[in-house]
């Protein structure tokens, strides 16, 4: 039995040393002393499973999948207007209420364990309702308000994977390791995102039934179990306990961090600003859909678009962040800001070469490749600048303001429906260059 610990100790090595690229495996910044030894098996229990549930969020995406399986699905309309303020802001508001939960325990894995359970269960129960509306049992309206309670359980129990999942990688990875695990599960994901959507561009005559998104939202509640179990097993060290308490009283003291600490008001201030990489997206895929023949916004399509961004740009992203995490921050705005000003280029040159499948896909790679930049530039940038007694604190706070930002954001909704969607663009445009420059003047963290 030791024999077998010490061979899968030394493959683990070599792993993480490849995939790293840290020959000696003893890079151990910002981490427990008794942790760096155990840094490789951690470093690849974390990819496998940040690697399983960024593949999963691709097979149930609230911005393409849902929407595209509610249509299908014939629910009214409104139900699809819910899906991503919904989804985007209940996995954030309640996580400075669950950080203070979590501070009062040493080891902070087994609240990731326990959401990931959550949302394979809640994945679960909407295969469940797709059954029953595929056998007459659901009227397309009981479907919608079932998907979308199952929604608000799925979102919840990942607002909670959220806040652990930076408090272990912190306690876990070494400072200059982050961002390149981050970006390497991107770029895993990615790949296997690619060979889905191809699967489902050869097979044409599945897209749009209910079969393939019975088969979609079960493999992705299979992909969130194996993260489960593969994150069980991360060899977490016992952290600080000190800050439990009252959950309301020592939320709303958390919130002060924002005008008290700085740098981590300033932080915040341009992660709020960047959320426009993320608003852009589905306004750019409306002006494609308006000119395109229906191939490019077939699902297959778009999952193709979407998994070759990642496959190709997380370990660009990752590395980069490694060594100037603000910088990346700022050439994702920038970058992001860029592909909607062409986009608006080209719809008012010439709006018919928006259907065009090597400019629109062009357009959508290139928004994801930006949008890809964004979040592991600013989940880097977060826990490098955090502590160990302090980080779940900071991203709890950081998320909060984010998700009731998130949902001021479906005035956009509003202004498309008054000015039309050329206009959302140029603000958003604005938002984005400020954003960038705002991300440069932030110090290098990973440099301390």
């Amino acid at each position: 039995m030791a024999n077998r610990q010490r061979e899968d100790n030394h493959i683990a090595e070599r792993v993480y040393g490849y995939l790293a690229e840290d020959e000696d495996a003893r890079v151990c910044k910002d981490i427990p002393d008794e942790a760096c030894s155990e840094q490789p098996t951690a470093f690849i229990l974390h990819l496998w499973s940040l690697t399983l549930t960024k593949l999963g969020d691709s097979l149930v995406s609230a911005r393409l999948v849902l929407p595209w399986m509610l249509s299908v699905a014939g629910a009214p309309a409104f139900f699809i207007s819910m899906l991503v303020p919904l989804r985007e802001s209940l996995s954030l508001l309640p996580q400075l209420f669950v950080a203070q939960r979590m501070r009062e325990k040493p080891v902070r894995k087994w609240f990731w364990v326990v959401g990931s359970l959550g949302q394979a269960a809640a994945l679960v129960l909407i295969v469940c309702g797709l059954i029953m509306l595929n056998s007459g049992a659901f009227s397309a309206l009981a479907f919608g308000w079932w998907t979308i309670a199952w929604l608000v359980v799925f979102s919840l129990a990942r607002g909670i994977c959220s806040v652990a999942s930076k408090d272990v990688l912190g306690k876990t990875i070494s400072k200059t390791r982050r961002g390149r695990l981050t970006g390497l599960a991107a770029t895993t994901a990615g790949f296997m995102t690619l060979a889905t959507a191809t699967l489902i561009l050869f097979a044409p005559d599945v897209e749009g039934s209910l079969i393939l998104f019975i088969g979609l939202f079960s493999a992705a509640a299979v992909l969130w179990l194996l993260a489960a179990i593969s994150y069980a097993r991360i060899p977490e060290v016992p952290g600080a306990t000190s800050g439990g308490g009252n959950a309301i009283t020592e939320a709303l003291q958390s919130l002060r961090l924002l005008w008290e600490d700085k740098q981590f008001g300033q932080f915040v201030l341009t992660r709020a600003l960047l959320v426009s990489s993320a608003f852009s997206i589905p306004y750019i895929v409306v002006l494609i859909q308006r000119q395109t023949d229906g191939v490019l916004t077939g699902l297959g399509g778009l999952l193709l678009a979407s998994g070759l961004a990642g496959m190709l740009a997380g370990r660009f992203w990752g590395k980069w962040s490694d060594s100037a995490s603000h910088q990346v921050m700022a050439a994702a705005a920038f970058m992001a800001s860029a592909v909607m000003a062409l986009t608006l280029l080209v719809n008012w040159a010439n709006a018919e070469w928006l259907g065009l499948s090597l400019v629109g896909g062009g357009l959508i790679f290139l928004a994801a490749v930006a949008h890809h930049g964004a979040r592991v530039g600013r989940k880097t940038y977060l826990v490098d600048m955090a502590t160990q007694e302090n980080r779940a604190q900071y991203t709890a706070v950081s998320n909060t303001v984010i998700g009731a930002l998130l949902l001021l954001g479906m005035l956009l909704g509003i202004l498309d429906e008054l000015f039309g969607t050329a206009m959302v663009l140029v603000l958003l445009i604005a938002v984005g260059v400020i954003a960038g420059v705002r991300a440069l003047t932030l110090p290098n963290v990973t440099a301390d």
